[in-house]
């Protein structure tokens, strides 16, 4: 009777892949029945090494090192290579580790902005034929006009505007409120002109300072900061709220 046991090896194997050329770790399915030569030349696909200058190292599941692969002739299933082991390979030619992830070692391409200018195939040359963003000279001049426009005319109501005068305060989407003007000019927390109101109800939101910088004495949640523009002097009193009647 045949006691006799019989092995079966998968033909296939798949090892982790390291080398001296990258941190990464990647993966690999050969056959066992490959030379060590045609392993190294089916690597060199894989790692950026070249066959000629490449040396293996085989390393157990656990990474402890086994032997070197240094035999070309040899087949692969006749070093001890199972599943989840690692080949490492080493580059004989002089690279270093990173030398093709490394982008800092790469030299960049500069072209003078003038010579860019010139180009009919850059993103500025077609900006410019679709008269897109500052390369629509006309769009930006009437921007800038409007800017202009504006800023003069909150100028103007800004100088209209007298400190300790009565006001009404119409900002879009907010009730009117009444109040007291207290401040007139520009500011360190917002460029442009400002009003700074006292207002006769708790519907402002700081007592007349902002980051620290006190512009006008009122309570907490009386004082405001609007644009001039939103402002209307006039003969406004204040409201009786009916604390005289009992």
């Amino acid at each position: 009777m045949d006691s006799g046991v019989t092995v079966i090896t998968n033909p296939i194997v798949n090892v982790r892949l390291t080398s001296t050329l990258s941190s990464f770790e990647s993966k690999g399915k050969f056959n066992r029945g490959v030379t060590i030569a045609g392993l190294k030349g089916k690597l060199e696909m894989i790692v950026g090494v070249s066959a000629s200058c490449m040396d293996l190292e085989l390393f157990s599941v656990s990474d402890q090192f086994l032997q070197k692969l240094d035999d070309n002739e040899a087949l692969l299933g006749s070093f001890a290579v199972d599943d989840d082991c690692r080949i490492h390979v080493i580059d004989r030619s002089g690279g270093e580790l990173g030398e093709f992830t490394d982008v800092s070692k790469v030299e960049k391409f500069e072209l003078a902005d003038d010579a860019y200018d010139k180009r009919t195939d850059s993103v500025r040359s077609f900006m410019k034929k679709q008269r897109v963003g500052r390369h629509n000279q006309e769009e930006m001049a009437k921007k800038k006009a409007e800017v202009a426009a504006r800023e003069e005319e909150e100028k103007a109501a800004a100088e209209a505007t007298s400190v300790g005068s009565r006001c009404q305060v119409q900002v879009p989407g907010q009730p009117s409120k009444l109040g007291t003007v207290m401040f007139v000019g520009t500011t360190d927390f917002k460029p442009g002109y400002w009003v700074g109101v006292k207002y006769d109800e708790p519907m402002g939101k700081n007592d007349g300072s902002v980051n620290g910088k006190r512009y006008f004495e009122c309570s907490n949640k009386y004082g405001a900061f609007v644009k001039p523009s939103t402002v209307t002097v006039g003969d406004f009193p204040e409201e009786d709220y009916g604390l005289d009647e009992m």
